[in-house]
């Protein structure tokens, strides 16, 4: 045997994702070297560890039993260099967190203070759908949890970090639909929302049931971006967070619709389960959102308040 680090590594990566496309995406490198590595590491074993079916990629039996090793490999080399670190004083080891789609605009910049504060620390941020982020937390897979709508049925703690504002959107050249949607001609317009499951989806029928406005045309999309690049094509209009449209609305190319009841306000809530017990970085890292989660705020969100807060 003669694999290197960083065969293992991708191998890791593969088996994760069960896909050479999310692998190369993780990992910042191209699909043809994935590819090529996951071969040379193949080649060393007269056993399959992959196979195709239906053009989707499985772990053999062997190659879950390959992966279980190579994790365990992985984590004793990460085991050394931490050790490293904390001989030399310095705080070291993994800080894993899970994030809705839509935290994405908000999670990395309550991280780099402490990322800088920190070198020895290593980050794995999982961005995913509600319910994988949900699981994550339930099986003790991560540290911390970023939703906006806490799940019921699990015991946790958590920080409020900051709230997140909802608004209707449109781009201002909407296909066959009001140009100025308001309470009255909501129901005639095309809505697109998210996924069954999505906080901003609940949200955005939550008040669409209030106001007792029948969507006469509905489109349905997987994905925050997918909605955005929806919405920036005309298809229609939609309730979307403005923490990641703030660009395209700068530029005009999505506008803002003041409308009674809007802004939706929920909460960001870094949730981890009430039985965690926390490693020294995912202590040292509640305690620097406490600290600094206000200067965050009005240092990376004032913008915020460039936007109606409420419209009576």
């Amino acid at each position: 045997m003669n694999y290197t680090l960083n065969q293992l590594r991708i191998f890791q990566k593969v088996s994760q994702n069960q896909s050479i496309t999310k692998a190369s995406e993780e990992l910042h490198l191209t699909q043809p070297a994935v590819s090529i590595q996951l071969k040379n590491f193949q080649d060393q074993f007269p056993i399959p560890l992959t196979e195709v079916v239906g053009r989707k990629l499985y772990l053999t039996q062997f190659g879950k039993e390959i992966a279980v090793a190579v994790e365990r490999i992985l984590n004793e080399v990460y085991a050394m260099n931490y050790k490293t670190l904390e001989y030399g004083g310095k705080l070291a080891g993994r800080l894993k967190i899970s994030v809705v789609s839509t935290g994405k605009y908000v999670m990395p910049y309550f991280l780099s203070g402490f990322m800088e504060l920190h070198p020895g620390v290593e980050l794995v941020m999982d961005v995913t759908n509600k319910s994988s982020v949900v699981e994550h937390l339930e099986n003790n897979a991560v540290d911390f949890a970023l939703v906006s709508v806490l799940p019921n049925h699990l015991k946790v703690d958590t920080i409020k970090l900051m709230e997140n504002h909802l608004y209707l959107v449109g781009s201002p050249h909407v296909v066959g639909s009001p140009k100025k949607p308001t309470l009255k001609n909501l129901d005639k317009a095309p809505l697109i929302f998210r996924e069954n499951g999505s906080a901003t989806r609940m949200a955005m029928e939550n008040f669409l049931k209030k106001r007792q406005i029948e969507v006469s045309k509905k489109i349905e999309l997987t994905s925050n971006e997918a909605v955005k690049q929806a919405v920036l094509a005309g298809l229609g209009y939609s309730i979307m967070p403005l923490i990641g449209i703030k660009n395209v609305i700068k530029t005009g190319d999505l506008q803002v619709h003041p409308m009674k009841g809007l802004p939706i306000k929920t909460n960001w809530n870094l949730t981890w389960m009430a039985s965690k017990r926390f490693s020294p970085v995912a202590q040292a890292f509640s305690e620097y959102i406490i600290a600094e989660k206000q200067n965050i705020i009005q240092t990376r969100f004032k913008w915020f308040e460039e936007y109606p807060n409420s419209i009576d």
